[in-house]
């Protein structure tokens, strides 16, 4: 029983990484795309620090394993 419990545990953590993976992976599109719209530079520049920060919080969330941390780690953190 403890066999089948932690195969679909690695499982669904191996689903979840490769839904991060493909999220950044089409973050990193958006930001290529976003330097063929030609947008003023501080627009640009607010758009690239938007996409970074969400880029920055998956990675830090998951790569980092904050997703599991206490509030207190978070407030560290912040």
């Amino acid at each position: 029983m403890s066999d089948a419990h932690d195969h679909a545990d690695i499982d669904r953590h191996v689903k979840t990484a490769l839904m991060v993976f493909g999220a950044l992976l089409v973050l990193t599109l958006f930001t290529v795309g976003a330097y063929f719209l030609h947008l003023p530079t501080g627009a640009a520049i607010g758009l690239a620090l938007a996409i970074a920060t969400v880029k920055g919080t998956l990675v830090a969330l998951w790569f980092m394993h904050l997703i599991s941390e206490k509030k207190v780690i978070y407030w560290m953190l912040g």
